[in-house]
């Protein structure tokens, strides 16, 4: 379900208009084609199985 329906040109075109962020028109399709990748990136993110015990890290080592 997750992405289903989602419109990211709309989404695009919303956050121009709450955020008052000046996006000229030759540049409005590359925005939208990055945030269709980020989409699908995040969404293997997020459909990633994780174990119910799974807990977060308190300390992040290299």
């Amino acid at each position: 379900m997750v992405g289903e329906g989602f419109d990211v040109g709309g989404y695009v075109d919303m956050m121009v208009l709450l955020l008052d962020l000046p996006l000229r028109d030759e540049y409005r399709d590359g925005v939208v084609a990055n945030f269709e990748r980020i989409q699908a990136i995040a969404q293997l993110v997020n459909e990633f199985p994780l174990p119910d015990n799974m807990e977060a890290a308190s300390v992040f080592e290299r």
